[in-house]
């Protein structure tokens, strides 16, 4: 997965993100900021899992949510090229 779709689309994601990982709290949120590396360190420490498990998890999420970032991004690439076009 392209974590710069999720990064661009951080919002939509923390939903997801709180759905998987609901002792995530907002501030943990805020920390991790779409970034991969972030939530992974989160995971594990708001788990007590390791790290290998917590890359599990997030692949395991990643293939689950591929396809809801990857149609967000095409949706806002054709709202960006509507606005470069006027």
């Amino acid at each position: 997965m392209n974590w710069d779709r999720i990064e661009g689309n951080w919002k939509q994601a923390k939903g997801k993100v709180r759905e998987q990982w609901g002792r995530l709290t907002d501030d943990h949120l805020d920390i991790i900021d779409g970034r991969r590396e972030r939530l992974l360190g989160q995971i594990q420490e708001s788990y007590g899992i390791a790290m290998e498990e917590a890359e599990k998890q997030v692949q395991a999420w990643e293939k689950r949510n591929a396809r809801a970032f990857n149609d967000a991004a095409r949706r806002t690439a054709h709202e960006n090229a509507k606005l470069i076009g006027r």
